[in-house]
């Protein structure tokens, strides 16, 4: 049976440009969407955390604040519920033997940006994964993780990688908007990923090699549909 480390955020809060506090967390579809689609498919699915803290949930994308309808989002909490333990119990970043898993999953929501971009764990798993040649997956904000990915050299790890993200355009029109403390497709591009967006909120997969992106809640299903694709490839 397939393995997938999923990443998670344990970030509930994010500073602002103003410097005030604004709750977050992970994105619910992301983790749910991605989660049920990988089990279904057979994957053995694992959840961890910077220090193995609870994964806390983005209150706003389980309401119309994030554009969640009602019905979706009752789906969504339904979902979660099944999950709830490992949310609450995930394991420590720290603790993760890279060699035990197909693939690395990153899905987003604002959190990412707090504490995974900069994760020194998540650093050493993102080399050791794409050192393998393990499928490498990041979803809407989850790239914020892949900026972990720095060499001891001091290099970006996906330099010249073509890869997709939730856009600067996205986050101005239904983000943080001027609010955002940074901007994650500026900072990935600044670093040398190549980005390729699809139009705005459409969903948008980008393969690149072991490299899987996708750029908003949109595509989460798609996202985890080609990372089984890729799993049944590698089998």
């Amino acid at each position: 049976m397939p393995s997938v480390l999923m990443v998670v955020t344990a970030a509930d809060s994010i500073t602002l440009a103003d410097g005030s506090a604004h709750p977050t967390g992970f994105w619910a579809e992301e983790v749910a969407a991605s989660h049920r689609i990988l089990r279904e498919g057979g994957v053995d699915v694992r959840l961890a955390t910077p220090g193995g803290s609870p994964a806390p949930v983005d209150p706003i994308s389980l309401d119309q604040r994030g554009g969640v309808g009602e019905a979706e989002a009752t789906a969504f909490r339904t979902y979660l519920d099944t999950i709830a333990d490992e949310l609450r119990a995930p394991l420590a970043l720290a603790d993760v033997v890279t060699g035990d898993y197909d693939a690395v999953y990153l899905p987003g929501g604002h959190g990412p940006m707090t504490d995974l971009a900069t994760d020194a764990d998540l650093a050493r798993i993102l080399t050791e994964a794409d050192a393998r040649g393990l499928t490498v997956a990041a979803l809407c904000h989850g790239p914020a993780g892949l900026l972990a990915g720095v060499r001891e050299d001091g290099s970006f790890l996906f330099t010249g990688r073509r890869l997709t993200v939730f856009t600067d355009e996205e986050e101005r029109q239904g983000g943080l908007g001027d609010a955002t403390p940074w901007w994650v497709e500026t900072r990935l591009r600044e670093l040398g990923a190549t980005v390729a967006s699809g139009p705005a909120w459409s969903s948008t997969v980008v393969v690149d090699g072991n490299l899987i992106t996708g750029q908003n809640p949109q595509s989460s299903v798609d996202t985890a549909r080609t990372v089984l694709a890729a799993l049944s490839k590698s089998e």
